[in-house]
């Protein structure tokens, strides 16, 4: 905890008087453009990866990025989908994927999660990606299929789906690379590389 006291010391005295303004700005007004799904992994932070500042992104984290497929009733990723889309009116929606995911490692190499219960249960929610990756341990192809699959189920949302009809939305698969830094866009035309 002393580490966090020191960060905490730090950002108030070095790093919060050049921000007063905007924070001063964001204490009354929430308006994030995008909202980015990724994975809980504490190697990929998507407001250092993206240059972002605060304010500008709605994060949701899930062990795998996963993004269940709509159902009816209370389940807090589906309420932040539905708050970042209909009551925050967000532009873009992300699902960006990693390198070296453990979740994804975990079913690609067929991992014992019999003393994880509740993470096996959660992962189940990739079964379509695995069974689409042709070959079993191959974590980067699972990855890839896993991202696409998040973003078919993301359309099940009502507040997603009617967004999309009025186009008032894009969605994006993103795939970060922990080693290079460099980030695929799965859904570009020409699925090359963003610019750093």
């Amino acid at each position: 905890m002393r580490d966090f006291a020191d960060g905490i010391a730090h950002f108030q005295r070095d790093v919060f008087p050049g921000k007063e303004e905007l924070f001063a700005r964001l204490a009354g007004h929430h308006s994030p453009h995008t909202l980015l799904i990724g994975c809980s992994d504490a190697r990929v932070v998507p407001e250092l990866i993206t240059g972002s500042e605060p304010g500008e992104l709605f994060v949701i984290r899930t062990a795998g990025n996963l993004v269940p497929a709509y159902t009816p009733g209370a389940d807090g990723v589906t309420a932040s989908i539905e708050y970042a889309v209909a009551a925050l009116g967000v532009r873009d929606i992300v699902v960006c994927g990693h390198s070296a995911c453990g979740a994804m490692t975990a079913l690609a190499h067929g991992h014992d999660l019999s003393g994880v219960p509740a993470v096996a249960d959660w992962l189940r929610l990739a079964d379509a990606s695995v069974a689409r990756t042709a070959t079993a341990g191959d974590v980067p192809a699972l990855v890839r299929h896993n991202v696409l699959a998040q973003l078919a189920n993301l359309a099940t949302h009502p507040s997603v789906a009617r967004a999309l009809a009025e186009r008032t939305v894009t969605l994006r698969g993103w795939v970060f690379d922990i080693a290079t830094g460099r980030v695929e866009d799965l859904t570009a035309a020409d699925r090359t590389a963003l610019a750093a």
